[in-house]
């Protein structure tokens, strides 16, 4: 009897990362970097051969408050409560804490291209990190303002819509949902610890809602490797490689065009 087709893309998406993260690992030529090491390691010093292993990572806790009060001067870029100025950033409310904080651990570490991020995250401690990121994931999510004269071409969105949930088995591309979830919130599971108290699933950002600059932004990003710093951006670059300029325009489409 054959797999049904839900088994066989489990099987397609468990693959495809396996393969990614392998290829990658091989390529970097390095052996991971626990949390404290991590935060060890100087600001300006050139990625080389560690990487952050965040396969099972450690659940972030902060204050939420004290978070807001050291967020005044991200707000110039992410607004207040975490719903981006302008198009190329991302909205950071109520996405998970340690998503939040790792990336920014990558920013410290001089592995994110260069932005006006770079010099911002250089002066964070680990405790303002864990507050920053406390402090987003406590806000909701708000829809960002759009460009008046931004429209969304019903047709490209649809095609971001079944890939995202369909994936393309002719191109090798795996459903985006089976990382981030079938509304584009995450995995279902994020919040649930494994029986070591860690959190497997927590890395998967929320992607509905953010804007279509951002998203085809950091999708290139991926696809070029200029993203290569952690075992999720590994998987997310071998995925990336398999898309072109018109299927990451109709996954940001469509992502774009969802309420947060």
């Amino acid at each position: 009897m054959k797999p049904s087709r839900p088994r066989r893309w489990i099987a397609a998406v468990a693959t495809a990362a396996a393969c990614a993260c392998v290829a990658a690992m091989a390529m970097a030529q390095g052996v991971p970097a626990t949390a404290a090491q991590a935060q060890a390691e100087p600001a300006a010093a050139p990625v080389a051969v560690r990487y952050l292993d965040l396969r099972r990572p450690e659940p972030i806790h902060g204050d939420a408050a004290a978070g807001k009060a050291k967020s005044e001067v991200c707000a110039a870029c992410h607004g207040v409560t975490g719903t981006a100025t302008t198009a190329i950033f991302p909205n950071l409310a109520g996405q998970r804490a340690e998503y939040l904080y790792w990336e920014l651990v990558e920013y410290k570490r001089g592995a994110q291209p260069e932005s006006p991020m770079t010099p911002l995250a250089a002066g964070l401690s680990e405790q303002d990190m864990r507050d920053l990121a406390a402090y987003y994931a406590s806000q909701q999510r708000q829809p960002a303002a759009q460009d008046p004269q931004a429209t969304v071409d019903p047709t490209l969105a649809e095609a971001g819509r079944r890939l995202f949930l369909n994936g393309d088995p002719d191109k090798g591309i795996p459903p985006c949902q089976g990382c981030h979830g079938p509304e584009a919130l995450g995995y279902p599971l994020a919040a649930q610890a494994d029986g070591a108290h860690l959190s497997p699933y927590a890395l998967y950002p929320a992607l509905r809602g953010q804007q279509s600059t951002y998203l085809q932004s950091r999708l290139n990003a991926f696809q070029q490797g200029t993203l290569l710093d952690s075992t999720n951006d590994m998987i997310m670059h071998g995925v990336a490689q398999r898309l072109d300029a018109q299927t990451i325009e109709s996954l940001a489409a469509w992502l774009s065009s969802l309420p947060p």
